[in-house]
C-alpha cells in the first residue's frame, strides 16, 4: 500500500515538472515584441563650423530625432544645405537651421554676413588706430576724425562721427582666434555701416585722420559729443558737456551718426522804423 502511494507521488512530481519545463520553454521561444519609435532625420554639423565657411558634404551628418521633436525649420537632407555659406558659427552636432545660413545665391565669405541694409567699408589702420591690435572681428568701436576745414591752425577739430560700429573683419579674419585676448596686428579693418555713414567715413578718411576707440560690448550708450578744438583742449574756451543717451532709455540697434553741433545764430539788431520792423545781422 505504501509503495503504491510513493509511486503515485513520483508520477505526480514528474508530470508537474514536465509541465513546468514545457511552459518555460514555450514562453522563452515566443518572439519578443518591440515598439518602434517613429523618428525623423535632421542635418547636423559633423564638426565645428566657422563663420563665412562654405558647407561641404563632409561637414554634415544625419541624426534621427524623435518624430515631432526636431528643431523648427531644420533640414532633413544633406543636399539641401551643401554649398551654402555659414553666417553664424556652429559647434559639432548642432542642428543646421536657416537662420545660420546665407541664401543660396549669397555664396560664402564676407558678403553674406553683412547685415541687411548695411555696407562693409574698409579703413586703413596702424598699431595706434587699431588700438594695439585689439580691434577684432565682432568688437564695436567709435570712429573719431580730426579735420582742419579752413586750414586755420585754431580750427583743427576732433570729433566722434560714428558710435557703436561693428567690426566685421580684421585683415582677412572673419572670427577671433580661440584665444580671444590675443591681439592681431593688421593694416585694414572692415566696419559695418549704413550707406550715409559710409559716405561720412570715406570723407573722414580722405580729408583728415581717423581714430578708432574700442568700446565695452555691454555699453550701448551713444553720447552726442560737441567735438574739441585746440582752444578748448587747452582750456582757453569752455567746452559744453556732452549729454548722455543711455541704452536703458532706448536700446541702440546699430551704429549711430554723431551730428556736428548747430552753429550759434549770428548776432542781430532789430530796427523799428515807424510801423516797420526789420532785423539786421551784424557782421
Amino acid at each position: 500500500m505504501r509503495s503504491r502511494i510513493f509511486a503515485v507521488l513520483a508520477i505526480a512530481v514528474l508530470a508537474g515538472g514536465g509541465l513546468a519545463y514545457g511552459t518555460y520553454n514555450m514562453m522563452n521561444n515566443q518572439p519578443v515584441k518591440t515598439a518602434a519609435m517613429a523618428t525623423q532625420p535632421v542635418v547636423v554639423a559633423a564638426a565645428d563650423l566657422s563663420l563665412g565657411s562654405e558647407l561641404k558634404k563632409e561637414d554634415l551628418a544625419i541624426v534621427n530625432f524623435p518624430q515631432g521633436q526636431a528643431p523648427q525649420g531644420s533640414f532633413g537632407r544633406i543636399q539641401d544645405v551643401v554649398g551654402r555659406g555659414v553666417v553664424s558659427a556652429m559647434v559639432k552636432n548642432e542642428p543646421i537651421l536657416p537662420a545660420k545660413l546665407a541664401s543660396k545665391e549669397a555664396g560664402s565669405g564676407l558678403p553674406p554676413i553683412i547685415p541687411d541694409g548695411m555696407r562693409a567699408v574698409s579703413v586703413r589702420v596702424n598699431e595706434v588706430i587699431g588700438v594695439a591690435g585689439y580691434v577684432l572681428p565682432g568688437t564695436h568701436v567709435d570712429v573719431l576724425t580730426t579735420q582742419n576745414p579752413d586750414n586755420q591752425p585754431g580750427n583743427v577739430t576732433s570729433k566722434v562721427i560714428l558710435s557703436n560700429v561693428q567690426v566685421l573683419t580684421a585683415g582677412t579674419r572673419l572670427e577671433q582666434d580661440q584665444d580671444k585676448q590675443k591681439p592681431v596686428q593688421v593694416t585694414v579693418v572692415t566696419l559695418a555701416v549704413f550707406p550715409d555713414q559710409a559716405e561720412r567715413l570715406a570723407l573722414a578718411s580722405t580729408e583728415g585722420k581717423i581714430q578708432l576707440a574700442l568700446r565695452n560690448p555691454l555699453d550701448q550708450s551713444a553720447p552726442a559729443t560737441p567735438g574739441v578744438k585746440p582752444a578748448g583742449l587747452l582750456g582757453a574756451v569752455k567746452v559744453a558737456a556732452a549729454p548722455q543717451r543711455m541704452a536703458s532709455a532706448k536700446k541702440t540697434t546699430g551704429p549711430v551718426t554723431q551730428e556736428a553741433p548747430a552753429a550759434p545764430p549770428a548776432p542781430s539788431v532789430e530796427m523799428i522804423r515807424g510801423e516797420k520792423r526789420t532785423t539786421e545781422v551784424i557782421k
